[in-house]
């Protein structure tokens, strides 16, 4: 689904330029759960942003679904760690943007938002505005305004990291139930190690200046019922705190 082919992202003026990425690759398959996961300032973000087609690599070649990406495609979710809602619209005019920007028929619009924001409890909340909600309700927004568009690509960058410990379950819950209905490839960003092993079939640790793969973690348990309860998911996130923590010395 995904391919980052020898790509390379330097920031600043020649002969001062910080090298984010050098000769970067990765494979994310179709259907795939990819969680990435690093320091701060190690390019996870700028990644995401690639893969989206909102920013161009310097060096190297992103293709999604086999076409390289010149820009945002249109079957592409992107959730941001601030919602990215905006505050003079309401719930229902922010999850029914992208549908109005693309000019589809008004019924079937409404129609689609309603049954989405019924599936993430938010009808009772449709005519307030983001200032109106919890932090919690904005994020189901969030992935609402996305879901809307039916994405066969999601890419998510730091998405709960703003919410209380037991909200942010519940919404993790929530996204692993949309990840296991069909054919939904997802790549998230995170700093929790606890939420990376949860979500993430695939675990890539990352190291800074430039980026580089620490380690691959295969985690085919994630999504597996009363997975954050067993001895083994404690397990893996030891084995993922001690990468990052082996790769920060």
């Amino acid at each position: 689904m995904i391919q980052v082919s020898h790509c390379s992202v330097a920031y600043g003026e020649p002969g001062e330029r910080v090298m984010v990425y050098e000769n970067f690759n990765l494979s994310v398959s179709r259907g795939e759960s990819l969680v990435m996961i690093g320091p701060s300032g190690c390019g996870k973000t700028t990644l995401l942003y690639i893969m989206a087609g909102l920013l161009k690599p310097t060096e190297g070649e992103v293709q999604i679904d086999g076409k390289t990406i010149l820009g945002p495609r249109k079957e592409t979710g992107f959730i941001l760690q601030e919602y990215g809602l905006f505050p003079w619209l309401t719930v229902e005019e922010n999850v029914s943007l992208g549908l109005r920007v693309r000019h589809l028929p008004r019924p079937a619009n409404r129609s689609k938002v309603n049954a989405i924001l019924g599936e993430m409890g938010l009808l009772s909340v449709r005519r307030h505005y983001p200032s109106q909600l919890s932090g919690g309700q904005r994020q189901r927004v969030a992935l609402a305004r996305a879901l809307t568009l039916d994405p066969d690509l999601l890419l998510m960058d730091e998405p709960l990291s703003a919410l209380d410990a037991l909200t942010r379950e519940r919404l993790q819950l929530l996204l692993l139930e949309i990840w296991q209905r069909g054919d939904l490839t997802s790549v998230l960003v995170t700093h929790s190690i606890e939420e990376a092993v949860f979500l993430g079939q695939r675990i890539l640790v990352l190291g800074a200046n430039p980026a580089i793969v620490l380690a691959e973690v295969e985690n085919p348990e994630a999504g597996s019922a009363g997975y954050r309860q067993t001895r083994l998911f404690y397990e893996r996130c030891t084995q993922v705190r001690s990468l990052l923590e082996g790769g920060q010395t």
